[in-house]
């Protein structure tokens, strides 16, 4: 493993704070899009950026932010790679990613899970009673909640109500 030096770990924290332009409350670090920023020359860098899915109409609008920002920085050159590979999924998010989501209105994905596909369960909407790991209100903490729309404001979040205080709320699915 390469050690990143000081100007790159600099560069990551600018480009890293970057707000994603779907989730503004989030920075593309806490949202775990972005993979690395490599040197390449005085005044060059490459930055790896991977997508929440492959057909992610943020990506253009988030490589347009870290180039100017890095440019900004004083970096004439700015390439900005798409990596597919390992993919994004919402164990990349950040525990200050997760806390900011919930703060903002928005149920963070549940818990981490291990490696591997991620099962889909068609079944009851509501996810009081048996359900181990219940979708939680932002609002309330409620675990007695409601699938209203499996997709909502954009494709990785769907759309819940709350039957304790009755506020619908986007949760962050997990992928």
């Amino acid at each position: 493993m390469v050690t990143a030096t000081a100007l790159e770990t600099e560069l990551l924290e600018i480009a890293g704070a970057v707000p994603d332009p779907e989730l503004p409350v989030l920075s593309l670090l806490e949202l775990g899009v972005l993979r690395a920023v490599h040197l390449r020359g005085a005044d060059a860098v490459e930055v790896e950026l991977t997508p929440t899915y492959t057909g992610c109409p943020a990506l253009e609008t988030m490589a347009r932010d870290i180039e100017q920002a890095l440019r900004e920085r004083g970096m004439r050159e700015v390439t900005v790679r798409t990596v597919l590979r390992p993919a994004w999924s919402t164990d990349d998010i950040t525990a200050e990613g997760r806390r900011k989501l919930r703060e903002f209105g928005i149920a963070p994905p549940r818990a981490v899970r291990e490696p591997g596909p991620v099962p889909l369960a068609l079944g009851p909407t509501r996810t009081l009673g048996a359900d181990p790991d219940p979708v939680r209100c932002p609002h309330c903490g409620s675990a007695d909640t409601e699938l209203l729309s499996r997709f909502s404001s954009t494709a990785c979040k769907a759309l819940r109500r709350c039957l304790a205080c009755r506020e619908p709320f986007d949760h962050f699915k997990e992928l």
